[in-house]
């Protein structure tokens, strides 16, 4: 199984939000309550593509899986205790991987390959939150060597905002 990276493109945009409603649903079957019709919406996306700042992952000619990575974050990110003040970070957000490709190891590897590019581009820590309800989610990222560095309270709940020094 061979995913191949590349920038989100304006012509990918109603793959993602079938993608995304696609995982929605699923998160839902499983009571899982982090996104709704109202966030991520078709014009966040559609803002991260414009910002260059949305990739796609794709296997057997579809859209497998999509993150964003840039610096941009919630006020709550500055409440946070993080160790790596001094490092050139980034922020992933809403990595998600399509419910049909899941259980396969794509989201642990989009996670390397992120980590991968961005060491190679002199980033020295990434950041992230995630919602304290995905069990899946959460092992994925304290499996892959992130630690909690604080939490903030959204609209849907609890997230932990947790980093990992490259």
């Amino acid at each position: 199984m061979e995913i191949k990276y590349r920038s989100a493109e304006e012509s990918d945009l109603d793959a993602i939000c079938s993608l995304i409603g696609r995982a929605i649903e699923s998160m839902e079957k499983n009571k899982i309550f982090q996104w709704d019709n109202v966030y991520p919406s078709r014009e966040v996306f559609a803002e991260d593509i414009s910002n260059g700042e949305l990739f796609v992952g794709t296997l057997d000619g579809g859209i497998a899986v999509l993150y964003v990575i840039n610096r941009e974050c919630d006020d709550e990110y500055g409440k946070c205790r993080w160790k790596y003040l001094d490092c050139e970070y980034r922020i992933i957000h809403r990595l998600c991987v399509d419910p049909k490709y899941q259980k396969m190891g794509i989201a642990k590897n989009t996670l390397k390959h992120i980590e991968a590019e961005l060491k190679s581009s002199g980033v020295e820590a990434i950041r992230l939150d995630v919602f304290s309800d995905n069990p899946s989610a959460l092992a994925l990222y304290l499996n892959s060597g992130y630690e909690k560095a604080g939490s903030a309270e959204w609209r849907m709940g609890r997230f932990f905002l947790m980093e990992k020094c490259l």
